[in-house]
């Protein structure tokens, strides 16, 4: 089992590693909120090195020209998808909250770090609220999106939703909610559900996701169904009454979460993650730029649930 070293990346929240043909593509947000980037390396140790090349940068207006948060990437049909969450300043000077929506940007050349990238616009959802988090997957030969977002009749922040999609931009049908914050852990500060990852083990799908405010409070709970069971159906759907990776004060580890999965060459699961090291925050914890990237690989339970464990103390 890997003893990766950590902080892993230093200042970067939200990460999404994809390993692609024999290659590892690292994306999050960075502290300016500002731009898109991208890492390539052969191994998942080169991408601490790697250059992060910058592929877009946010217009001085419209609707993605502030706060681009949480970036994920995927290789869909032979195409490469950037997808992240934005906002704009009339939005967040007219009511003084957060409005993001999710974008999508496409690129068709082999190399997304070199290639031309397209503004597909933005994923419209039923209703027109924030949005935030997205990922995309495959299953049951279809392609799913999957999402937090605010529900205009439901208190907190956001939810869980899930939707197949027509096309990498475009949703079909309508949207089922998977998990609304609805345990206490899952309500400190803000009512929080955002940032679902999807992996498969076994005869199960998971979803894990984060909750709370982005302080010490942040987590993450965990969503899974039965591999053949149809995910449109909520009641199909299992949740964890307890958070499954949460805050160490033991190794100085914070408001671990918004994660993402990747796997080592060897086929071992790996969680990433990221996580503060310490309490002491100025100011709103959303500015605070020192939530660094982070990996632990997973254990996998004899009845095929995952042990996350908790968050691996500093090693460097």
């Amino acid at each position: 089992m890997n003893n990766w070293p950590n902080p892993f990346i230093e200042q970067r929240a939200d990460p999404f590693i994809l390993h692609h043909q024999g290659e590892y593509y690292f994306v999050a947000s960075v502290p300016e909120y500002d731009r898109l980037e991208i890492r390539r390396a052969s191994t998942l140790e080169g991408l601490r090195g790697a250059e992060g090349v910058v592929v877009w940068r946010k217009p001085q207006s419209g609707p993605m020209s502030e706060l681009i948060w949480a970036p994920e990437l995927h290789y869909i049909d032979g195409k490469w998808y950037l997808y992240f969450a934005a906002t704009w300043t009339k939005a967040l000077d007219a009511l003084n909250m957060f409005q993001h929506r999710m974008f999508v940007l496409e690129c068709a050349d082999t190399d997304p770090l070199s290639g031309r990238w397209v503004e597909k616009g933005q994923v419209t959802t039923p209703f027109d609220t924030f949005a935030l988090d997205a990922t995309t997957f495959e299953h049951q030969g279809k392609r799913w999106y999957l999402w937090a977002q605010k529900a205009p009749d439901i208190a907190g922040n956001s939810n869980l939703y899930l939707a197949e999609m027509e096309n990498p931009w475009t949703l079909k049908g309508e949207p089922v909610m998977l998990s609304k914050p609805e345990f206490g852990w899952e309500c400190r500060g803000f009512l929080v559900n955002e940032g679902p990852a999807v992996l498969f083990h076994g005869d199960k799908l998971f979803v894990s996701y984060s909750a709370s405010a982005t302080d010490e409070n942040y987590c993450m709970g965990l969503l899974w169904i039965d591999i053949n069971a149809n995910p449109q159906d909520a009641a199909n759907w299992h949740k964890s009454p307890q958070p499954v990776f949460k805050t160490s004060y033991e190794n100085r580890q914070y408001g671990p979460g918004h994660n993402s999965f990747t796997q080592t060459p060897e086929g071992e699961d790996v969680l990433v993650y990221h996580a503060r090291n310490y309490i002491e925050i100025e100011g709103d914890p959303l500015y605070d730029p020192n939530r660094h990237t982070r990996l632990k690989t997973i254990r996998w339970q004899e009845n095929g649930m995952p042990d996350f464990g908790i968050p691996a103390a500093d090693n460097q």
